[in-house]
């Protein structure tokens, strides 16, 4: 089983009731912005660098991050691009 399958299963175990994967342009920036919802975070490529709670943290395939609900955070996407699998408890939050 691939990657982004495993990861699909777990969120959806944990009782995601939105769980899809997108990806993210290489160099794409977030800026500083919040979720009504918990939202977590499966990277299945690339990478990206992400500023959450005065901690900044790089993450490639095969970490994950939990993006508790109304905590704002920033990320830079890296030069490969990045993959993702969400797992939203608030269908659109991400």
């Amino acid at each position: 089983m691939e990657l982004s399958e495993r990861c699909i299963q777990t969120l959806e175990k944990e009782g995601f009731p939105f769980v899809y994967e997108t990806q993210d342009a290489p160099g794409a920036i977030y800026e500083e912005h919040k979720h009504e919802g918990k939202v977590t975070l499966f990277i299945t490529e690339g990478s990206f660098e992400i500023s959450l709670s005065g901690e900044s943290k790089n993450l490639a395939a095969g970490d994950r991050i939990d993006i508790p609900r109304e905590t704002p955070y920033s990320a830079i996407v890296g030069s490969q691009g990045c993959q993702l699998v969400v797992g939203e408890m608030i269908d659109g939050d991400f």
